[in-house]
């Protein structure tokens, strides 16, 4: 076994990275009209971009199409040779083909895109040859090529399938801010795992309807006291008759009001018990933010209020409930 120190393999490493990190650079420096009129196209597209390649090219245009897919673009991958055995029923008229080929002369992907061509569908090519066959059949021909391999050979696909890989991620990213894509947007496409559970909306976990504590501001003592207590929630929601939220009172406002008004307390009502101004968040806000809002305010509770009635309230939410969804 060949013995090699640290320092050569640091070097290795760090030469591959800068090798790919200057073919992005380039590539980004010749990015020009192709780009813009694909990206239009997509965007004006009433179908699904399918995505196809062969190879190291097939694997980056499954990334891709997943990407895309998870960006709130309609996407598929189909593999060529598949494609030419039956799976061309993938394709749709109201579709688009985005086909990769770094030589573009790969046969398959080829065919793809002439059977494309003949369905009147809108072809993007992902090539470094802009003058292949490929090219050829292309409406939009997007420029992929690198000087060089990151590999001392100069034969691997590296540097040519990380730039193609994040040129898809160029499209992805351009369709998502033309489309303005939101954090909401982008959370009801992963419900799942521990991302779903980071993007979870503050509506998903608070508490609401019968379930939120709140009084009348004509409530008095014991009615506020009752409310507070129930569920162990500590804190209670004022609401006008509108339902609009006026203010709160948690337990700790209750027993500043013993401590200082003494017996007396027992004859107030809400409205004279309460704090204004409670902490609020709108109830489409991501989890993860409310609880950098109560970690920021060094509160454990907000109140949570519709978006486009910020006076309304409809729900609570408690940081014990976010930890306890595994929200961080």
């Amino acid at each position: 076994m060949t013995l090699v120190d640290q320092k050569e393999i640091l070097k290795w490493g760090k030469e591959t990275l800068y090798n790919e990190a200057n073919a992005l650079l380039k590539a980004a420096e010749r990015l020009g009209a192709p780009f813009f009129q694909a990206v239009r196209v997509l965007l004006d597209s009433p179908g699904k971009l399918v995505v196809t390649g062969l190879g190291k090219s097939g694997h980056v245009g499954r990334k891709i199409a997943s990407t895309l897919s998870s960006t709130g673009n309609s996407a598929a991958f189909l593999h060529p040779s598949e494609a030419l055995h039956g799976d061309f029923g993938m394709l749709q008229k109201v579709d688009s083909l985005m086909a990769i080929a770094y030589g573009g002369e790969t046969q398959e992907v080829i065919e793809v895109a002439r059977f494309a061509r003949r369905m009147g569908i809108p072809v993007i090519v992902l090539t470094g040859r802009p003058q292949s066959t490929l090219a050829q059949l292309g409406h939009y021909v997007i420029d992929v090529h690198v000087d060089q391999e990151a590999d001392p050979l100069n034969l691997a696909p590296t540097c040519s399938s990380t730039l193609t890989m994040a040129m898809g991620d160029a499209i992805a990213v351009a369709l998502m801010s033309a489309r303005r894509f939101t954090p909401v947007d982008f959370a009801s496409l992963h419900p799942g795992g521990s991302l779903g559970r980071r993007l979870s909306l503050v509506r998903d976990l608070m508490h609401a309807g019968d379930n939120l504590p709140k009084v009348s501001a004509d409530a008095d003592f014991h009615q506020v006291l009752e409310a507070v207590t129930v569920d162990n929630f500590g804190i209670a929601a004022v609401v006008s008759k509108d339902g609009d939220l006026m203010g709160a009172i948690s337990d700790g406002d209750l027993r500043r009001a013993l401590l200082s008004v003494g017996a007396n307390t027992l004859s107030c009502h809400a409205i004279d018990l309460m704090s204004q101004n409670p902490k609020i968040i709108v109830e489409t806000s991501l989890a993860i933010d409310a609880v950098k809002q109560m970690n920021d305010l060094r509160i454990s509770r907000l109140f949570v209020v519709k978006e486009k009635d910020p006076k309304k309230v409809v729900g609570l939410v408690r940081l014990q409930d976010l930890l306890a969804a595994k929200i961080l």
